[in-house]
């Protein structure tokens, strides 16, 4: 990883020509705007680009003057520039994405790290990664740009935090910036004084007479995209697919799984098996207008919110000029818990001193605040409507509260289709998760509960879906003849649907197909064993030539995928290190992944006759070459 010219040719060629080019760099821009901070965030789910920017805010509390930055907007190799600023500092937020990777906006950066020979003294740095420990590389890429930019010669001023979305992902930034701002202060000898109160970072323009074709309406990118489509379709231009089939998949039990096929018809949407769908919903109904009427407002007021930093490439907080009703139902995450920093900017109007004062405490620092946050909103899965409801005096303006929420961010599905059997339809599959909190609310999963909803009628009225297709690494072999072990529980079924499809496609060709092999695990035969007839006909027909299906609660003890693993374990060594089968892990990452591969290792031991850690190293190996993969959730 360390070395100058690690990547192959055409890979270099790629981070060259995927490193955009601007007429002005971040570089002018600071000097024009007179910043000696950066802080730049890999982030695909919207946490990583939060952080950046409270800590382009915080800065200004301390008396310094800093911007956040996409680096995928920027071509970083002007960071060999960035000493040229007096003071200069440059913050990096990293999440890592998947199994180890780079977001999507950080891969030219991830790109270009990995291959320049370009030194970088005078320049000074400090990362704050994002990462999970359930996944097998944990913060990979927090620690791998900490790392490098140490190794081409950058000034570390202070140490890489960690933060770990298993535990309490904002409390170890908390932790974190507590002790990396004194550090700052102390590395350019600045006093290290804050400036108590809250800064707005966006200034409120209502419009009262505006042409409604210029407002936007829930579009992510262009104003008008879902009216007038054009490819090609990613994450800023959404394809507005149709829902052509949604069944329920379980036949008992009290959760709801279901099936949805979406039309992407005429759209040049390409996926492979394995790929992922970015499924973009929109918020509860019910909780937008309750919103609404606490607060006071007319959700249809038509504004902007404008950014008051010049230098900011962040104009809006989202797309403008719109309505509060579109704000808060299409872009405006209203339904997780609300952070700390969210928690203190809006103290200032609950008009109950002890209301204040409770708010302020569960956004400190200190041990109290900190429990009392645990407990108060993460453990009572408080939403920001139950927070109002239950903090009576809290009535802070929307405008402010706008500016504070996250952003509404896309749901990442498995697809459960080949493309080969299904070249017009993605289908994916998935469990409506709804549950009663501490406080008595019934809470639901945004996402779920409107895919839920997306049901297909007789009146010719078609429920749409904003969509695009994120490629995966989560591939099939190359080779149609190496043997395939596919191991999943619940859901994590839903990519082997679309391997098993393409393997029967594959046999249909008269292509040498390997064995292919499925441990799945479920609750109960009767009740949540998904694509059940599916499976059974491909047993029948030779494509799946073992269903090994676990049910975890039909006996007294229970059963699970690994327990299964090991009872066939002769077999699966031969397939593994004789037959250079590829191994397949979808689903919960905290357990079943980890317990599957702890299955693996046994039988490495006792049929392969290695050591602990040989076996740790052999399936390391095998991951290094692509054939142990996997898509797993925390």
């Amino acid at each position: 990883m360390g070395c100058v010219f690690s990547l192959p040719r055409e890979r270099r060629a790629a981070a060259e020509r995927i490193m955009p080019t601007r007429e002005t760099s971040f570089i002018e821009k600071m000097k024009k705007m007179n910043r000696n901070i950066l802080v730049f965030y890999g982030s695909q789910t919207g946490t990583a680009e939060g952080f950046a920017h409270q800590l382009a805010k915080d800065a200004q509390r301390y008396g310094l003057k800093a911007m956040a930055a996409d680096p995928e907007e920027h071509d970083m190799s002007d960071l060999l520039r960035l000493p040229e600023i007096d003071n200069s500092l440059a913050v990096f937020c990293m999440a890592t994405y998947g199994e180890g990777d780079p977001t999507d906006n950080a891969q030219a950066f991830y790109d270009w790290l990995q291959v320049t020979g370009d030194r970088l003294e005078g320049l000074n740095f400090a990362v704050f990664g994002l990462g999970n420990k359930t996944y097998e590389h944990f913060n990979a890429m927090g620690k791998y740009v900490d790392k490098r930019l140490s190794e081409l010669g950058a000034r570390r001023i202070f140490d890489l935090g960690l933060g770990d979305d298993d535990g309490n992902l904002e409390e170890d930034f908390l932790s974190w910036k507590e002790e990396f701002w004194p550090a700052v202060c102390k590395f350019f000898g600045v006093e290290p004084t804050t400036q108590e109160g809250s800064i707005r970072q966006f200034e409120l323009v209502v419009h009262t007479d505006i042409n409604t074709n210029e407002v936007f309406t829930g579009e992510i990118g262009r104003l008008k995209s879902f009216q007038i489509q054009k490819p090609p379709f990613d994450s800023k231009n959404l394809f507005l697919s149709s829902v052509s089939v949604n069944r329920k998949l379980n036949k008992g039990g009290s959760r709801h799984y279901m099936h949805l096929e979406l039309d992407i018809s005429g759209s040049h949407i390409r996926y492979d098996s394995g790929d992922h769908v970015a499924l973009y919903p929109t918020n509860d109904t019910f909780l937008v207008n309750r919103l609404g009427e606490l607060l006071g407002v007319d959700l249809d007021t038509i504004i902007s919110l404008n950014n008051l930093d010049e230098a900011s490439n962040k104009k809006h907080p989202f797309p403008c000029p719109t309505s509060y009703r579109t704000a808060l139902t299409h872009y405006l995450d209203i339904s997780s818990p609300p952070r700390t920093n969210v928690l203190f900017e809006l103290s200032q109007y609950a008009s109950n001193p002890k209301d204040q004062e409770t708010m302020r405490t569960m956004a400190s620092s200190s041990s109290e605040g900190k429990d009392m946050y645990q407990n108060w909103i993460l453990a009572a899965r408080r939403h920001l409507l139950a927070v109002l409801e239950d903090l009576p005096s809290l009535k802070p303006p929307i405008d402010h509260l706008c500016e504070l929420l996250p952003r509404l961010q896309a749901r990442y599905y498995s697809i459960s289709s080949s493309a080969k059997v299904h070249p017009n339809s993605v289908h994916v599959c998935g469990v409506v998760v709804e549950y009663t909190t501490s406080t008595g609310r019934t809470n639901k999963g945004v996402a779920t509960n409107w895919l839920k909803n997306k049901e297909v009628t007789d009146n010719g009225h078609k429920h749409t879906v904003p969509m695009y297709v994120r490629k995966s690494q989560f591939r099939l072999p190359f080779r149609a003849s190496n043997p395939v072990i596919m191991v999943s529980a619940g859901t994590g079924i839903a990519p082997f649907i679309g391997f098993i499809q393409e393997r029967a496609w594959l046999k249909q060709q008269g292509k040498d197909v390997g064995e292919t092999v499925l441990y799945y695990s479920c609750r109960h035969r009767n009740e949540d064993f998904l694509y059940q007839e599916e499976l059974e006909a491909f047993e029948r027909a030779g494509v799946l030539n073992e269903l090994n299906v676990a049910f975890s609660r039909d006996q007294e003890h229970k059963v699970y995928v690994q327990h299964l693993l090991k009872k066939n374990k002769e077999h699966l060594w031969r397939l593994i290190h004789m037959d250079n089968a590829h191994i397949y892990i979808c689903g919960d990452a905290r357990n079943m992944a980890r317990e599957v591969q702890k299955a693996f290792h046994e039988i490495a031991e006792e049929v392969g006759n290695l050591s602990h850690t040989q076996a740790v190293e052999y399936f390391k190996h095998l991951m290094k070459k692509g054939r142990y993969s996997q898509d797993v959730w925390s």
